[in-house]
């Protein structure tokens, strides 16, 4: 498992977005696969990272402090050692982007096609029933956005 795919995607970003901020202040190459480093978050914090053994990394923030997590500050000396991996996430997570609203628009326009399709009473018996069924806060808006 790679030293990225062992983090929650909500480190990667955020790691990311340390590191596009260029929040790690220092760092020194222990071996050909640790680190160390000071990283500016909301406090200054030491950062260990271990590449081979990923859980091995440690962080004194309250995130990852004793625990075997890879934090944000993790990922953004991560990337401050390897930026081509940087640039391979951020380009990962745009294409993933892009994926996601290609299907979205694909299914907004099945739907479009579908009701167009429908006949006038199916049209109806739908948006009573979408109505009365759904969730309260679309009841209401309708309400007052069609007969106050």
């Amino acid at each position: 498992m790679s030293f990225i795919s062992s983090a929650s995607g909500e480190s990667r970003w955020r790691g990311y977005d340390y590191w596009e901020e260029k929040k790690v202040l220092s760092y020194e190459c222990v071996s050909d696969h640790e680190a160390e480093g000071i990283v500016k978050g909301s406090e200054i914090y030491h950062v260990k990272i271990d590449t081979e053994h990923p859980r091995k990394s440690t962080c004194d923030c309250p995130f990852a402090h004793g625990r075997r997590v890879i934090c944000k500050h993790m990922v953004a000396l991560y990337f401050t050692l390897y930026p081509h991996e940087a640039e391979k996430y951020h380009r990962e997570v745009e294409a993933a982007q892009e994926a996601w609203e290609n299907e979205q628009e694909e299914i907004e326009q099945k739907l479009i096609d579908y009701i167009r399709k429908m006949g006038k009473e199916k049209l109806r018996d739908t948006l009573l029933e979408l109505l009365f069924d759904g969730p309260e806060w679309q009841y209401e808006r309708f309400i007052r956005e069609h007969l106050e």
